[in-house]
């Protein structure tokens, strides 16, 4: 089955998830492709996709193979649990490589005669089969026959002349093995694709794309990121946030906890994004789980992203402070996503967000956390710059997100490892402070776009009930050096309700009371 004229470089579907996005449609039919990457960077998974999904559509699909045997190919399959039933796969073996002595020269060794046969004993397999789909792995071998740039630029010419003759659609892959990169395939394909894979000082390899050219169409520049699993290759698109506008109701959401939403005037809005700060140990987590815990109670899908713990642990401490989190999950409204940052890519987090929010309809995100995600990263700049995109997309969605960032220290003098408050549009700051001999927690909220907040400090307290916060205080001094210090009333500050007793303060001025005539 062939092509038919009218859908002459047309888009045709790519067969991988992502890439036909990336391509704005997927391959030019009846054009000629390059794929060019370093061995093991993906090339035969993304060639046997794409005659896969050909395959499915009834069409006739074409592998010719002058590196790996057939035996190898149909290996790869079985590892991705796929079939290749349907894909007429062709080892080319040029004459002077055959086992049959028939074909061996005995007293010449001529390359010339070796390129000639390998090209006509691919055209011939062409014309014998009518592909519409044909992946041509790999040009490496017509390189080495050509002996000379002038002779493999006229080889593949012919190749790809012959290809568009017969209204094939091309993958021709090339795994770079020239010494220096060799732009006379560049030139004559219609596009080309390089795939690479990175190798950070620590972690998995990470695996990414770019398109370097696509004639006549608006692809998508710049890296994108892929990953190989059991299943096949699957491309992350690069996020950029100017294509995702939604229109969704402008509301507040509350946290059931009647004094932090006091604090944020009224609590978190629909489609923005808050930072929560402080030290270790100091309640982010359990502050952003109070939030995410009362949408659930609603009936809203929400997805948590943890770097930091496992997601037994994380379920079992929010169970700890009377938010049992486990029926949200077996219901299919919350999602724990435990995220390895050695292992995860920036697109394939973004990714995994999109999924969440497009696919399952979640309605808060929270990221715990900032510093794990960091870690993810190359560099710091990069952080930035994805995470204003991320942000302003889940904005854009109508989510209420949430972002914990660890800060640097317990006490004195604290720093952030990024600057993210520019890109949120509410920040909590928490806070350790000492009173009558306990340490404590105090929060204050630092910025809100949208509304009106309060410019107070609360004390708040996490027991086996969840977040209690109290009254503003007044008598704070030094909170944004990180050194608060408790200059006001002892009786406005929180009495230890989880065990029932009064603090030491309490019983003071409860004897002190008593005292009196």
């Amino acid at each position: 089955m062939t092509t038919p004229a009218t859908a002459d470089a047309m888009p045709i579907p790519t067969g991988v998830p992502g890439l036909d996005h990336i391509l704005n449609g997927g391959y030019a039919a009846q054009r000629a492709h390059l794929i060019e990457g370093r061995p093991g960077s993906g090339k035969t998974t993304l060639g046997l996709q794409f005659l896969m999904d050909g395959v499915k559509l009834g069409e006739r699909a074409l592998y010719i193979t002058l590196s790996e045997s057939r035996r190898e190919l149909l290996s790869v399959a079985e590892r991705h649990g796929w079939s290749l039933d349907g894909i007429d796969i062709y080892e080319l073996v040029p004459p002077e490589l055959s086992l049959d002595a028939k074909l061996q020269q005995s007293l010449v060794h001529s390359s010339d005669l070796e390129l000639g046969e390998t090209v006509r004993m691919a055209l011939a397999e062409i014309e014998r089969v009518n592909p519409s789909r044909v992946v041509f792995d790999s040009l490496s071998e017509i390189r080495l026959l050509s002996q000379g740039s002038l002779r493999y630029r006229r080889q593949v010419l012919a190749l790809k002349s012959y290809f568009l003759l017969n209204n094939a659609t091309v993958l021709m892959l090339d795994d770079l093995s020239a010494e220096e990169n060799d732009l006379n395939l560049h030139s004559i394909s219609h596009a080309v694709i390089r795939l690479e894979q990175v190798t950070p000082d620590y972690g998995a390899g990470r695996r990414r794309l770019h398109v370097i050219k696509m004639r006549g169409t608006k692809y998508h520049g710049g890296y994108h990121d892929f990953t190989i699993r059991k299943g096949g290759l699957r491309a992350y698109p690069r996020l950029v946030a100017a294509g995702h506008h939604t229109t969704f109701p402008e509301e507040t959401v509350s946290s059931d906890v009647p004094e932090l939403d006091r604090a944020l005037g009224g609590g978190l809005d629909r489609g923005t994004t808050t930072l929560v700060i402080g030290p270790s140990g100091a309640g982010k987590s359990t502050l952003a789980l109070s939030y995410l815990a009362a949408a659930l109670r609603r009936k809203e899908r929400a997805l948590i992203l943890s770097f930091d713990e496992t997601i037994g642990i994380l379920l079992r401490r929010a169970t700890g402070v009377g938010m049992d989190l486990s029926g949200f999950v077996a219901d299919g409204l919350l999602r724990v996503e435990q995220i390895d940052p050695a292992d995860v890519s920036p697109g394939d987090f973004a990714g995994r967000i999109r999924d969440a929010v497009e696919n399952d309809g979640s309605r808060i995100v929270v990221i715990d956390s900032l510093t794990g995600y960091m870690s993810a990263m190359t560099g710091q700049p990069a952080l930035v710059l994805q995470m204003h995109e991320l942000v302003t997309y889940l904005n854009q969605q109508g989510v209420v997100t949430i972002l914990i960032l660890a800060q640097h220290g317990m006490v004195g003098r604290m720093d952030s490892p990024v600057d993210l408050t520019y890109v949120s549009d509410a920040v909590v700051m928490l806070r350790f402070f000492e009173a009558s001999g306990r340490v404590r927690r105090a929060l204050s909220v630092l910025k809100k776009r949208t509304g009106m907040h309060e410019d107070t400090i609360r004390e708040f307290r996490i027991d086996t009930q969840g977040l209690r916060v109290g009254e503003a205080l007044t008598g704070f001094r030094g909170v944004l050096t990180g050194v608060p210090t408790y200059e006001g009333d002892r009786r406005d500050l929180l009495d230890d309700r989880e065990t029932g007793k009064p603090t030491r303060t309490s019983e003071t001025q409860a004897g002190a009371s008593h005292a009196k005539p």
